[in-house]
């Protein structure tokens, strides 16, 4: 099978085609013919070398950890049945390839009425998302800032956000992707230059200088969500003054999940997705073999939504599953 490895740390161009054994499902397991991959931002930055501290990869790896497609095979203690169905799964690596092999408990059953690329795209995204909203228990009229609100999850959390009769402000540096979030229903869309005013509850998906400033505009008694990273760093915030403030600070544990969490999350992304409830934009859809450009869209800050790499003519072929 054809894999995209890692062939060392750099820029996207370390992203090569490289042939594979097929692999063979073990206990617990299923492989998976995939058809659709999602690309994360956190895919680029592991392949530049970032984060050693915390996922010590060595070149060659093939990434990607979220895939939907069908069952080819199971494995030992694993229901027969699953053979053939359509699924999505969270992998720890080795997404970015025609086949990978997923543990039973992170696998969800796709609904027929959810395209290939929806749930490539939501599989990871969307329990985030979910799990974020669950926690700001959001009343109506609350005021929420979502800052890298025209990103893959950010345009999740604005659409899940406003249907729970919030007033969303959506952040982002372009304007392309502030048009997006006012779609997806935020009130009001700003550039970075512009955070100003008070907030009770802020998703900060950008950390860095973004995600300090916007800790600032959590009025007293308020909420700050700080799970994003692609600034390279976490949003800087002091605990002291939080306390002070009366601030309650969620970070990255929000989006961070057992087994059984994401499954459940999973399965609530598939049904919400086929109901037309959740939903984000998919920006690039590229062949396997062009992963690098996939990364390179991402490295530009100018993707709106996702980004996912399609393997099988089945999901070549398809349509758009989100508005563009």
């Amino acid at each position: 099978m054809n894999v995209v490895e890692v062939t060392g740390f750099g820029g996207p161009e370390v992203l090569v085609v490289k042939r594979a054994p097929d692999p063979v499902a073990g206990p617990g397991q299923v492989v998976i013919g995939v058809s659709v991959v999602d690309v994360m931002s956190i895919d680029a930055q592991l392949r530049a070398g970032w984060g050693q501290e915390w996922f010590p990869l060595q070149p060659p790896f093939v990434p990607g950890t979220g895939v939907a497609g069908r069952v080819l095979s199971v494995g030992e203690g694993v229901d027969p049945a699953w053979t053939g169905r359509r699924v999505a799964a969270l992998l720890p690596a080795g997404g970015y390839a025609e086949r990978a092999v997923a543990e039973l408990d992170t696998l969800v059953a796709v609904p027929d009425g959810v395209g290939w690329r929806a749930a490539g795209a939501l599989i990871q995204v969307g329990p985030a998302a979910l799990s974020l909203i669950d926690a700001a228990e959001l009343k109506p009229g609350a005021r929420v800032l979502v800052t890298g609100a025209g990103g893959a999850l950010g345009l999740p959390l604005v659409r899940l956000a406003a249907a729970a009769g919030a007033e969303v402000t959506a952040a982002a540096h372009d304007p392309a992707k502030r048009a997006a979030a006012v779609r997806f229903g935020a009130t009001t869309a700003i550039g970075y230059d512009e955070l100003t005013g008070g907030f009770d509850v802020v998703f900060d998906g950008v950390g860095g200088q973004v995600g300090s400033a916007a800790f600032h505009l959590v009025e007293r008694g308020g909420t700050f969500f700080a799970y994003g990273v692609p600034s390279g760093s976490p949003a800087q915030v002091d605990p002291g003054e939080a306390e002070a403030r009366g601030v309650r600070l969620v970070g990255m544990e929000q989006v961070q999940f057992t087994p059984e969490r994401f499954r459940r999350l999973a399965e609530r992304t598939m049904t919400e997705t086929a109901a037309g409830r959740l939903a984000t934009v998919i920006g690039l859809a590229v062949p396997l073999e062009r992963a690098a450009e996939a990364h390179a869209a991402l490295a530009s800050r100018e993707l709106v939504g996702k980004a996912v790499l399609l393997v099988t003519a089945e999901a070549v072929n398809a349509e758009a599953d989100f508005p563009r």
